[in-house]
Order: C-alpha cells, then structure tokens, then sequence
C-alpha cells in the first residue's frame, strides 16, 4: 500500500471565532457554540441508521451488537445560547434547490452519512425520493458519492480527498524507499468539480500520519523537489496553504460559502496508542484530547485567509465522547476503532450546528 487512494460534560473555552446562533426567527445574542457540554436529552436519537440506507454497516453499532444506547441520547449545549432544534421540513425547505458539497476523509464522509440520514426524516416517499444518482451503493473506496433529494432539487455529494492536494507516483531517481508522493503545491485535481456548490466542508488530518505516510513509503514533493526531512506538521501546514489559495482564487465567494471542520477527537490509549476502550459514558474530562496540532494549523491558516471561510472547531468537544466510538462494534469485530463515531452519535451534533450556521441569513462574525 501507498499513500495514493489504495482503500483501510464539562465546559471548554476554545479560542476560536463566535458566531450567531439561527433560533425562532431571531438571532441570540453572540454566542461561541463550542463551548458547553454534553448534556442527557431523551428525545435523541434523530434517526435510526439501520432503516437509512446511506449509513455504512460499519458505523451502525447498534446493529453490529452494542447493546447499550446511551451514548445516542446527549446534546451539545452551548454555555451561552441554544443550538435550534432539528426542525427537518424547516431545513428541508431552506435547501431547496441547493448542492452542499463534503469534501475529505473518512470522517467527512460519516458526517455526509449523516446529515443524509437526518434530511431523510422529512422525506415521505423515502425509497423513490432519495437515491444515488450513479446507483452506487456506499462504501469506502468510492471517490465521489452524490445523494439526491428528487422533490427538493437538493443534492448532497462526498469527494474523498484525503489530503486535499494531490497524490502522486515517485519521481524519477527518487531513492528506493519513496514509494509515492503527496504534491503539495498542487491542489487535488477532483477540485473543478467542488467549485459549483452553495456549500463546501472539509476536512483533513486523519492520514497525516507517519503510519499512512512515511511507513507506506509516501513523501512529500513540492514542485519537481522531495521533501524527504520535511516533517508532517509542516508539510500539513503547506498543504493547507494551498487550499486556501484555491479557495482564494477559484471558489465564488458571492455564491458559496466554506466551512473547515477541525480535527476530530480520537480516543487511542496506550504506549502506542494501539489501545481501544470505549466508556459506557463520556468522560469527566478531556485527558488532552481537546488540544491538536492539526486543529491548531487549520485555524491559523484560515484566520490569515481573505476569503470567508467558518471554522468548525469540533476537537474539544469530541473530547469528552469517549463512549460513542465504533469500538469492536463495526462490521470488522477483529479491529476495534477508536477514531470512528457510531451513527447515530457525535456527527449529528456536528451537522446541527453546521446547518444552523448555513441556514443564518448573517449568522457569522
């Protein structure tokens, strides 16, 4: 394998832009939506991931045997404001006519997942109304995935795009140990088809990693150079860069608006963080887990952009849901997981709050 596409309660106070929060009509007043806690709320789940046909087995927990539920009924509640309630034929209406466009990796491709699932709760005829429009079924080692709402002209894609610029084969007289390479002044040539959308979300930093990159004999190239000392903070950070050019200089800022998510918590343990435990609840506090460099790197870059673009920092409150990981309980019993979220679970709560930011006619600052 190379690193080119071969598929495998407490409060926090991030410092991170505020926004204003879309509620009955009104804007509250300005409000930090990822600072709060996870509070208990009966009224959850949203929907059940084994009667929607767009959750992947793998994420559904329920139906690969956990018997607890628990970890599907918390909210998220901001300490100065509320998140609106999920009011799907409300939403529903509002995207009518829209293309809202995920692009990244394997965790973008669960909050796809669900914000699919969540929107199919407002659809009556479930079976005619929304479908693949390639006829694909989902799975992990498709690169592009499109979702139609037929009765509200609505479509909902996922490009993976691990890096975001573009993988490549070794050049020629590279040593033997390089393998392939990932760009990184060069952004991902799947990039034309993001920019006719109303919506874009990205994500990155799951594969920046030296198991992903360095053991599978993948280094970084700028230009025709290797980059054989380069670190991976700053190869992450280079690479970043030139997303945000392409942001800057191809994607209509009159017409579409970006949101960057932060890098979600995982909940390794261990040495080698080889360990797997998940909690029957969350945990009291964050242990680290709401600090990350990759996190700390998107914001940076995106504070020093001109384009608007939203950061949705979601790493310090993932940090808490130590209980709400696929674990053992995937459709592969023999690894357990403890970077993937079970759907229903965290990415609902990451698409409530990207569809009240979306919906909020200025709800941004």
């Amino acid at each position: 394998m190379v690193c080119t596409y071969i598929f495998v309660f407490p409060r926090y106070q991030p410092a991170v832009r505020t926004y204003r929060v879309h509620q009955s009509g009104d804007l509250v007043p300005k409000c930090n939506v990822f600072d709060g806690n996870w509070i208990p709320d009966e009224t959850y789940p949203l929907y059940n991931a084994s009667q929607c046909p767009f959750a992947e087995r793998g994420f559904d927990c329920v139906a690969n045997g956990r018997r607890d539920r628990g970890y599907q009924k918390w909210r998220w509640k901001p300490k100065s404001c509320e998140i609106p309630r999920f009011n799907v034929h409300e939403i529903l209406g509002k995207l009518r006519g829209k293309r809202i466009v995920f692009v990244g990796d394997s965790l973008s491709r669960t909050q796809w997942e669900s914000m699919i699932c969540m929107l199919m709760q407002g659809v009556q005829d479930k079976k005619r109304d929304v479908y693949e429009i390639n006829g694909n079924k989902i799975t992990k080692r498709i690169r592009f995935l499109g979702v139609w709402f037929s009765s509200y002209n609505l479509r909902i894609d996922y490009y993976r795009s691990v890096f975001l610029v573009q993988p490549g084969s070794a050049p020629r007289r590279a040593p033997k140990r390089v393998k392939s390479t990932i760009r990184l002044d060069k952004i991902d040539d799947m990039s034309k088809e993001w920019i006719d959308s109303d919506f874009l979300i990205f994500n990155s930093g799951h594969w920046w990693t030296p198991t992903k990159l360095f053991d599978m004999g993948c280094y970084f190239q700028a230009g025709r150079t290797l980059k054989l000392g380069m670190g991976i903070t700053t190869a992450f950070r280079t690479a970043l860069k030139t997303w945000a050019t392409w942001i800057e200089t191809s994607v209509n800022r009159n017409r579409t608006r970006v949101f960057f998510r932060t890098f979600e918590s995982s909940h390794w343990i261990g040495r080698n963080r080889n360990s797997c435990k998940v909690t029957r609840l969350p945990w009291l506090k964050t242990k680290g887990k709401d600090r990350s460099r990759i996190s700390d790197i998107i914001i940076d870059v995106v504070k020093k952009m001109t384009a608007p673009v939203t950061v949705l920092h979601v790493t310090p409150m993932g940090a808490f849901r130590s209980d709400a990981h696929v674990g053992t309980w995937s459709d592969n019993k023999s690894v357990a997981d403890c970077s993937h979220w079970c759907l229903p679970g965290v990415p609902d709560t990451w698409n409530e709050i990207l569809l009240s930011m979306m919906l909020a006619k200025d709800g941004m600052e």
